[in-house]
């Protein structure tokens, strides 16, 4: 996925543990570690702000946009499908659905 997560830059910039973050933040450190080890398919906006707080930044500082190994840059967005469309359901990170 062309989107990074460096949650694990922050952590180390803050000198702060994944527990302390996750217990912090209130999600749990199972949930954490999927969004640190970039195994994560959403966030939901509460979940980033609440990161951003408690790590004193900006969302940019948490991710970032790397192309796909392959994939030229070229600048334009990839297609998305239809809002609705089937399979669009996915499982956020840091609340239950």
């Amino acid at each position: 996925m062309p989107i990074v997560v460096d949650v694990d830059v922050m952590l180390a910039r803050r000198k702060m543990s994944v527990g302390e973050l996750a217990e912090r933040v209130g999600i749990t450190p199972a949930n954490l570690a999927v969004l640190k080890n970039g195994r994560a398919k959403a966030v939901r906006f509460t979940t980033l702000a609440a990161l951003c707080e408690v790590l004193d930044c900006q969302p940019g500082d948490l991710l970032r946009w790397e192309p796909e190994i392959g994939q030229p840059e070229t600048g334009q967005p990839e297609p998305r499908a239809e809002a609705g469309a089937a399979g669009d359901t996915v499982a956020a990170v840091g609340e239950s659905a």
